[in-house]
């Protein structure tokens, strides 16, 4: 899952008037040209100015657990190696400045070996995380879906918009908990044209993709049960997907069974109408209700915070922060 084209930068080309004006006395030769404003022939002459000053890439919020998370500290952990990873300040790009960075804040180097899209080869970089949602917490190992914006420094020096989602690894140690591996999403090239349904969930102003599941959508990878499930859900509520097909662990976290959302049949969503479904603040009613409407759109496997009645209903602690809608087809 968005990017607005910026002018390239250009120098700026300014005539220079061809003489002096002449001054308040009739003599002459009180009148002096001002330098280089003209040539030998008496021919005007044009100076440059300054390069245009490229526009700053943009400030982002730090992204922080929220109070009602599970075990909130174990996303910090995921987060802040990833903000690390995925932004920079000018020069410090490369992969020795990316090891440098996370072996300053306790994190393996050679973690930065495995970070891919995030260490783009421009000059600097800003991240922006959307969402840290869980796609498997148990009482020694976690997957972290980091779901993240970024902006790069262009070729010709403008702001190029992109992002990425990170499924963090991590295990349970003393004192901390420790990250064991990365893995960016791989959305796949672009189709050549989206079909009508998938252009219309990619325009529709109710439906939030990151960047991740929006090229998810291009790629031509989601099946129509979800995109069908989005617009009706979006008839109802604003939705803010954080996963569709790429960036999620290819089996259901701790098990070997297939997740639904590699072949492109599921989608979360961590927000709904603005409220955060793992805020305590948010309404229980309103997480309730949405459930239900995954359900009535076609959904056979609907986890979320809460338990409903039903057999396609399911909760446990990594459906806390978010609602799982998966479909056979």
């Amino acid at each position: 899952m968005d990017k607005t084209p910026v002018p390239g930068r250009r120098a700026v080309v300014l005539g220079i008037v061809a003489a002096a004006a002449g001054c308040s006395s009739s003599d002459s030769r009180h009148t002096r040209p001002t330098p280089s404003s003209t040539t030998p022939g008496g021919s005007p002459t044009a100076s440059a100015s300054p390069p245009a000053t490229p526009p700053a890439l943009p400030v982002v919020t730090a992204w922080a657990a929220n109070p009602g998370d599970v075990r909130p500290h174990v996303k910090q952990r995921a987060v802040t190696l990833v903000s690390a990873l995925g932004a920079w300040p000018p020069g410090e790009q490369g992969i020795a400045a990316a090891r440098a960075r996370i072996a300053a804040l306790g994190y393996s180097p050679a973690l930065a070996d495995q970070a891919g899209p995030l260490l783009a080869d421009t000059p600097e970089a800003v991240i922006e995380v959307v969402d840290a949602q869980y796609g498997g917490i148990l009482d020694t190992t976690a997957s972290v879906l980091v779901v993240c914006r970024s902006w790069i420094r262009g070729a010709e020096g403008t702001p190029v918009a992109g992002g990425v989602t990170v499924d963090v690894r991590l295990s349970r140690t003393e004192p901390d908990w420790t990250v064991t591996a990365l893995h960016p999403s791989t959305p796949g090239a672009a189709a050549a044209t989206p079909s009508a349904q998938e252009a219309r969930v990619l325009a529709d102003p109710r439906i939030t993709l990151p960047p991740a599941a929006a090229a998810d959508l291009r790629a031509g990878t989601v099946h129509t049960s979800v995109l069908t499930a989005l617009e009706a859900l979006a008839a109802q509520h604003t939705v803010d997907v954080s996963i569709l097909r790429s960036g999620h662990p290819i089996d259901v976290f701790g098990t070997t069974r297939p997740s639904d959302h590699p072949v492109g049949r599921a989608v979360d969503v961590w927000r709904v109408d603005g409220r955060p479904i793992v805020d305590p603040a948010t309404p229980r009613s309103l997480v309730e209700s949405f459930m239900r409407a995954g359900e009535a759109a076609g959904s056979y496997n609907v986890g979320g915070p809460y338990r409903l009645s039903g057999a396609a209903f399911f909760t446990d602690d990594t459906h806390h922060d978010h609602v799982h809608l998966g479909f056979r087809a």
